[in-house]
């Protein structure tokens, strides 16, 4: 496999330098970084911001919570 030279701001060079590993070279830690996956990398960009659903996933996120916290109440009053 070929090489390529390439030119890096100097904070892009220090944060790869943060992030690579004794044991590997620059272009194995850039490949390395680039591999993994943001939670940005699966949003589809062109879906629209959904309010409502997200509103709904909130809704039925706190009845959970409150579900649980319930739930833990009952356990520590049947202990006592």
């Amino acid at each position: 496999m070929g090489t390529k030279s390439v030119r890096l701001d100097e904070d892009v060079y220090e944060r790869v330098k943060a992030h690579k590993r004794d044991d590997e070279t620059f272009s194995e830690a850039v490949a390395r970084l680039l591999q993994d996956v943001s939670l940005l990398d699966l949003v589809d960009e062109n879906a629209e911001y959904d309010a409502e659903r997200a509103d709904e996933q909130k809704t039925a996120l706190d009845r959970t919570t409150r579900a649980d916290a319930e739930a833990v109440e009952e356990l520590a009053e049947k202990r006592s």
